[in-house]
Parts: structure tokens; sequence; C-alpha cells
């Protein structure tokens, strides 16, 4: 599974701070051997209790979870959509993920230079999403120009994608970012083989810093305007401070929640955004389990018995029979698998099977 998050931001946001307490997140590389990839990419693991209850249950040896793929993207400045600084770097590496997790520093502090000046999270939520707008009406205007030889000569579709571009076109003139819309599933299609960094889902970070003037605990009129911004882009939003989440994740497991408490914070923030992320992702967790090892498989949502068998290896797809499946909480409620077999609470499901979250399965084949 190889859909990912993008982070991106301006300089001196915290987002590599974000990302260096991700990274303290990575699953181990012997679990996940076709990860070895660039340093810019961390692969973490999902928090789920039900993954440990389940190795409990089971008395497994080993216990791996599910995982989800974070990238640190190069720093972004004004006029990315033509080149200037980094633009393009970041503008393909973007491109190239499934989700933007989008920094927005929310705090004051003299020390740590504002690359505006001042902070102002509107206006900075506004430079990053001008430029991937800019970014996509050119990919826009490239198209509508190269499909009017295809309606001239009638090709298949031809019309219709015409008619989507023009509205995207439209769309993006007036600075609107084309995940905002709502789309029929053709259009989404259309949408999607044009690649536009504009239809990725945006999940913002509100960074906040505990030796800062923090806007939201100032009731800072910024902070609400920023609120309201973010929820006229119909996008989701999560507040962390990442330097904590940092520091937090240099400790050892035992020592975590006296340094919480500590710190002022009862929670784990960097956990919520992975879990918010995945879950944009459009991704679910089914299990296997046993005494040598539980572990999470991140699939589709709405993903076949057959095609989640995939996640494991291709012939529990080709070769896939039947699959016997229960909800883990019907698994442990019951005590023993045995227990769950008397009881009639194991099904066994065909190809069309589509897996839910939490589902335990044994895959015949």
């Amino acid at each position: 599974m190889s859909l990912s998050i993008g982070i991106v931001g301006l300089p001196n946001v915290g987002k590599s701070t974000l990302f260096n307490a991700l990274t303290k997140k990575a699953v181990a590389a012997e679990n996940f051997p076709f990860c070895t990839i660039d340093p810019s990419v961390g692969v973490v693991s999902v928090p789920d209790t039900r993954l440990y209850k389940l190795a409990e249950f089971s008395k497994s040896k080993k216990t791996i979870p599910a995982a989800v793929e974070f990238v640190d993207i190069a720093g972004l400045v004004s006029g990315a959509s033509k080149g200037e600084g980094l633009g393009n770097q970041f503008l393909a590496n973007i491109r190239e993920v499934d989700v933007i997790a989008h920094v927005v520093r929310i705090f004051d502090n003299e020390n740590i230079v504002h690359v505006h000046g001042e902070v102002k999270p509107v206006s900075d939520i506004e430079v990053i999403n001008l430029e991937l707008v800019l970014a996509d009406e050119q990919t826009v205007a490239k198209r509508l120009g190269s499909i009017e030889k295809e309606v001239r000569r009638s090709s298949k579709g031809a019309k219709e994608e015409k008619a989507i571009l023009e509205r995207l076109s439209k769309l993006l003139e007036s600075g609107r970012m084309v995940h905002s819309e709502s789309w029929n599933d053709e259009e989404k299609t259309i949408i999607k083989n044009l690649h536009l960094l504009t239809a990725k889902p945006i999940l913002y970070v509100l960074n906040r810093q505990a030796d800062g003037q923090n806007l939201d605990e100032l009731s800072d009129e910024r902070y609400r305007q920023c609120i309201d911004y973010i929820q006229s882009l119909n996008s989701p939003y999560i507040e962390l401070d990442a330097s904590v989440e940092a520091e937090i994740s240099q400790v050892a497991d035992d020592d975590k929640e006296e340094l919480r408490r500590e710190l002022s914070t009862s929670q784990d923030d960097v956990d919520a955004l992975i879990k918010r992320g995945y879950e944009m992702l459009g991704l679910i967790t089914y299990f296997t389990t046993g005494e040598l090892e539980t572990r999470g498989w991140t699939i589709k949502e709405g993903a076949t018995a057959p095609e989640a068998g995939a996640a494991i290896h291709n012939d529990f797809k080709e070769k896939f029979i039947r699959a016997d499946v229960i909800s883990w909480d019907s698994l442990l409620e019951s005590g023993s698998y045995a227990a769950a077999r008397e009881k009639g609470i194991i099904k066994t499901v065909g190809k069309d099977y589509k897996m839910l979250d939490g589902d335990v399965v044994e895959f015949k084949i």
C-alpha cells in the first residue's frame, strides 16, 4: 500500500519538527523491507489498541502494526508555480502524495523569524493554496489546448471531458480548490487522471509552541479568522505542539506520561494526526492473529476479501477460495476461536465479501 501523506508548510512553521516526531514512531525496518526509501520519507505505525488486545488474546510472540507513509516535502516560497525557490521540486513531490498535511504556525515568537515578517495564519495558508491553484491552472489550460483536436475528431468522451475542464478552469480562476467542490464518479475519474494538486484532500495542522505566544490561548482574532477560513475550505484541522511532541518522542515509553504531565499535555496529538491522515487516505485495517504473530494490514475501504489478501501475498488474491472472518471485538468476547465457532459467529465468506475495519481474517487458498 503506497498511499502517502505529504507534509508541507512555509519555513519556520514546525514542519521538520513534526516530521521528526512522526519518524520516532516509525515501524521496524525488518517488518517492512520494501520500505527502504529516501530519508525524507517515514513509514509510521498506525496507533491501534485493538492490535495489542488481539496480541494479548493470542499470546503472540510478535506484534506488527498497520503503517502509513509520511513525506517531508521541500519548503515553499511565493512563485513556486513559476519555479521560484524549490518550487519545481515542491510541486513534483506534492503531486506524488495522496493527502496534504499543511502545517500552519499559530504562535508568535520573536526568536523564530517568520518568512513574511509577521504571523498571519490565513495569509500563510493562502500563499501555498495560491501556488497549488496556479499550478493546476497551467495543467488544465494545457489539457484544454490539446483536447480540441479530440473533440473535432469526435473521440469518445472528449466532449464530456472538455466540459469538465472548462468548469475546472472557471473554478481555479476564482481561486477555489478543486477538492472543495462536489463531483460525481465520472467527473472524479477525469479529474484523477489530471493529477491536480488542489484535488488532494488537505488536513491543516495548526502548530502552537510551549514557550511561544499561542494565538488560540490568547483568543487572538488571527486564530478565529484561521479557523473560519479553514472551515470555509471544507477541510479538517488538528492542533498540536510539534516541539513538545518531538521532545516526548525522544524519551522511553515508561516516561512519556510523566513528561506529558510536566509539559501540560494529556494526549498524544501525533497519534491523532496519524489516525486522521489514515482515515483521509480512505484506509482501514484488518488483522491476522495467532501465537507467532498478530498483525494489522492496511487496505482501501471497500476492498474485497481477495484484494485484502493481496496485502499479505499475491497468492492470497490469485488463489483465493474463501476466508473465515470475525470482528475483533466479537472474537475477544468469545474468549477463544473454538468458542466463537460454537456460537456460529465466524463467517465463511467468498470473493465478493467487502472487508470491514477491524475484521480478523484467516484466508483459505
